[in-house]
């Protein structure tokens, strides 16, 4: 079946689609959507995970079928003739499929040859392609060399290499730190803006959205809105303060308290205040929780009409009241990590390049910096993953350079992928890892019980840990985590793919953990995440480039267009300005 080529380039009707799991249980993925991508538009599919974008682009790709419903691409039907359809369309994974044995130029040659692209055609397209993407200088590296940002631009460039009439990226920013995400984005709007291509992309990090021309709110595999991004923005209109605190509480605890609140929707730390959403059009007045603030209303973004939306859907917000069971040692204040001169090599490459700093007993202390800056070395080094080639590292008073083994019992370690038994039920799980840890008998039942109570576990208990929703699934990891009593807590980019709503209840626990004594160490991409930090420290190229409290990171980020400069104006003003330098050294 052919639709008329004056149609919109992708037009999806009524589409339902339902998965199998193993287990027999089926699972709905998309429920009645129906859109519109426009020519010469950048439509974005906006949701956390879970919520159906995957589906729908590889839908879109004539790489799954729908259950019910109608999808035209291209004035193709999709369904009837889906490898007319690929033939026209550069579609872009979130896993592409880079060979990292192969050099950059190598791998722009393999997807050349792979889509019949003749050398007359490849001499005009790759410099256009290799400018874009910056990779010019590098056509000789290994594509397993670049940085995750590097692999993300040749993967766009390889899907470039044919000229497609639609661009399908999913997620193609996640995983990567703000420089390159704002490197990536530019270049996408680029194409739609320069090259007249209709791009329909995915993403979870919902401050993307206000870069498109169209979005699709998605969660559960239904459309929660859909429109331009002030239209969704528009919802919000009325109802987005500021809150500062007049009693001197920081941001962090202000925001804790807010986000309890029944008048309030959303609250995220933000440039030292708290951005709130309300349920009317009036701030929220004191409660029994007792907090001094003061209230600017301000402009509404698609965060906050995203949230409102949501939050509609999600549900309130479940306790995060965490408390622990035995008071930690030490005293507050005293040093919990102290690293000196810290170095680590692979063979002649500096991964690590002589950093120093302390974190506090009770502080949240967070690690941030672009792909390959270091930091998960860094981190790894900290959790005695793996050993250090020069300098001092002592966490929890143990000398990890010697005594590697005593620091690890005092550790609680959240990965950034989930990194549970997804064949083991909830019980199973925290089973296993209390035996890991040591725990037997009596004081291993405890602390499972403790863990089930203290995160709401107890109703998914049976239920194996692969089919937890991802809010779940995060509180699973730091249930487990936190089994063994530690005095400190590694988060490694714990919240990616987690909705907005189990990442403020995340950070809510972590703030009462910091509380009790509990020392926290995180990495991440969301720079509004390091509004919870009490202390940050930047890293690039192995070096440390910034330490210090969110205030003072965020004072070395220009002013722009009348507004308080973010953390993520701050990373990327921190980051060029290095960069800069070092480009003028080597001239």
């Amino acid at each position: 079946m052919r639709f008329p080529t004056a149609a919109a380039p992708v037009e999806i009707r009524r589409v339902h689609k339902t998965f199998r799991r193993p287990s027999g249980e089926t699972v709905k993925a998309l429920a009645e959507i129906s859109f519109e991508a426009q020519r010469h538009e950048l439509t974005a599919l906006v949701g956390p995970d879970g919520g159906g974008k995957t589906t729908l682009l590889r839908m879109i790709a004539g790489l799954v079928a729908p259950d019910a419903g109608a999808v035209s691409v291209l004035g193709i039907d999709a369904c009837a003739d889906p490898q007319s359809v690929q033939e026209r369309i550069g579609y872009m994974p979130q896993r592409f499929g880079l060979y990292e044995d192969l050099t950059v130029q190598e791998n722009l040659d393999l997807y050349a040859d792979l889509h019949g692209v003749g050398r007359q055609a490849r001499t005009d397209i790759y410099p256009r392609l290799l400018r874009m993407t910056a990779l010019g200088p590098f056509t000789r590296r290994l594509a397993g060399a670049l940085s995750g940002g590097m692999k993300q631009k040749l993967g766009l460039a390889c899907t470039l290499v044919r000229a497609p009439e639609l661009l399908l990226l999913d997620e193609p920013t996640v995983g990567v730190d703000p420089l390159s995400r704002k490197e990536l984005w530019e270049i996408v709007r680029s194409l739609v803006r320069e090259s007249a291509l209709t791009v329909i992309v995915s993403t979870s990090y919902l401050d993307e959205a206000e870069f498109c021309d169209h979005t699709v709110a998605l969660h559960l595999g239904e459309v929660l809105a859909q429109g331009a991004p002030q239209e969704i923005a528009a919802r919000a209109s009325g109802r987005v303060f500021m809150a500062s605190a007049t009693d001197g509480t920081p941001a962090r605890s202000l925001q804790a308290r807010l986000f309890r609140h029944p008048q309030v929707v959303d609250a995220l730390p933000e440039a030292g205040r708290v951005r709130i959403v309300t349920r009317d059009a009036a701030p929220p007045s004191d409660d029994a929780d007792g907090f001094s603030a003061t209230f600017e209303s301000t402009a509404a973004r698609f965060e906050d009409g995203f949230m409102l939306l949501f939050r509609a859907r999600a549900g309130e917000v479940r306790s995060t009241a965490i408390r622990l069971e035995r008071a930690l040692a030490g005293e507050a204040g005293e040093v919990a990590v102290e690293v000196r001169e810290l170095l680590r090599t692979f063979g002649d490459f500096v991964a690590v390049d002589r950093v120093s700093f302390e974190v506090r007993r009770g502080e949240i202390y967070g690690l941030l910096g672009p792909n390959g800056a270091g930091k998960s070395t860094t981190f790894r080094m900290l959790c005695g993953l793996i050993p250090a080639s020069g300098g001092q590292l002592r966490v929890a008073g143990a000398d990890l350079r010697r005594a590697r083994a005593e620091a690890r019992a005092k550790l609680g370690y959240v990965a950034q992928k989930f990194s549970l038994y997804g064949d083991l039920s909830v019980d199973e799980n925290l089973d296993f890892f209390a035996s890991a840890y040591g725990l037997r008998g009596e004081k291993k039942r405890s602390r499972i019980g403790w863990a089930k109570a203290q995160f709401d576990l107890a109703a998914m208990a049976s239920l194996p840990s692969a089919q937890l929703p991802g809010g779940y699934k995060q509180r699973l990891a730091m249930a487990a985590a936190l089994l063994h009593e530690p005095e400190i807590l590694f988060l490694d980019e714990a919240t990616s793919g987690a909705d907005p709503l189990a990442r403020r209840e995340f950070w809510s626990r972590i703030g009462a953990l910091s509380q009790q004594g509990v020392t926290v160490i995180v990495t991440t991409h969301f720079m509004e995440e390091a509004e919870y930090c009490d202390r940050i420290l930047i890293m690039d190229a192995g070096r440390a480039l910034a330490e210090g409290a969110p205030q003072a990171i965020r004072a070395r980020a220009p002013r722009r267009e009348g507004r308080e400069p973010t953390m993520e104006d701050a990373f990327i003003a921190v980051v060029e300005a290095s960069r800069g330098r070092a480009q003028e050294a080597v001239q």
